[in-house]
């Protein structure tokens, strides 16, 4: 059986310090599954054009997530170190991670010695000698994000977000979904996507990488949803909903599969296989 919660390192290791471990809002083990998957294609295509032979694809839940587990994984396999929970916080990067504002939440990265002074600049707080490297601030972690969000809390993410423009300092909102898809940004990338279901009518759905127009081979393919991925020389076709079960039987015996229409008839009157009538 394959599902995203069959393979479950990536929720040990997620949550606020000392809790339990949670799984994550959206299904990324799925999702990178998926492009793991993606990417296995097109290297077997690029394969076969080179080579004329066909390969085998391996591509599952479980070697997906351990394959994301990254700097985890790296820190237990080198030095032993077991995960521990930092909620958003980075295990070896200080400071770096979300902190609560007057009306809202921003995440802040400071990956450098650098950046870290702008943070303390821009947050009007002194700088100090046990803060001066990021070894001493993972150190003295706890005192540190104390007094950073003492200093958040007494303005809105509006007014921290334009104070750090420009800084060279990562930062940026946390934002619900609403606002993600209010955001003029997310907008004007196209990335709300409408597609007409035969069922359910009119649906939108968010920007997905899909399929695109070939000018190579002169085909038209159908992607999932919108563009989250854009090229220079082709564009992605319209967004086509998901299909009803049996909606393409016939379409697929014929195109794909080269039946003959009689044995087409012969296997919808035999009710081996079933088309979906609905349009």
């Amino acid at each position: 059986m394959s599902h995203d919660l069959t393979s479950p390192p990536m929720m040990h290791c997620t949550c606020w310090q000392g809790g339990e471990p949670v799984r994550p809002g959206v299904a990324m083990t799925d999702l990178a599954t998926g492009l793991y998957a993606h990417g296995a294609v097109m290297a077997a295509l690029l394969h076969r054009h080179k080579t004329g032979g066909g390969v085998h694809i391996d591509c599952n839940l479980l070697s997906s997530q351990v394959s994301c587990l990254s700097h985890i994984a790296a820190n237990f396999l080198n030095a032993g170190k077991e995960a521990k929970r930092w909620g958003t916080a980075h295990e070896s990067i200080v400071p770096y991670q979300g902190f609560r504002t007057r009306d809202g939440h921003v995440v802040v990265a400071a990956g450098n010695d650098k950046q870290f002074i702008k943070v303390l600049q821009l947050t009007e707080l002194t700088q100090q000698p046990h803060y001066n490297t990021n070894k001493l601030r993972v150190h003295n972690r706890q005192q540190l994000i104390h007094t950073l969000s003492q200093g958040f809390l007494q303005e809105k993410t509006a007014d921290w977000l334009r104070r750090f423009e420009g800084s060279g300092v990562p930062v940026g909102p946390i934002n619900s979904i609403q606002e993600v898809f209010s955001d003029p940004q997310v907008k004007h990338n196209n990335l709300i996507q409408e597609v007409k279901h035969p069922t359910a009518g009119r649906v939108s759905v968010p920007g997905d990488e899909g399929c695109h127009h070939s000018h190579l081979h002169g085909n038209s393919l159908s992607p999932p949803s919108g563009p989250a991925v854009r090229y220079s020389s082709f564009g992605p076709v319209g967004p086509t909903p998901p299909p009803l079960i049996g909606q393409h039987t016939v379409q697929v015996l014929r195109d794909t599969l080269s039946y003959s229409d009689d044995i087409i008839s012969e296997l919808l009157e035999a009710r081996a296989v079933a088309q979906n009538t609905v349009s």
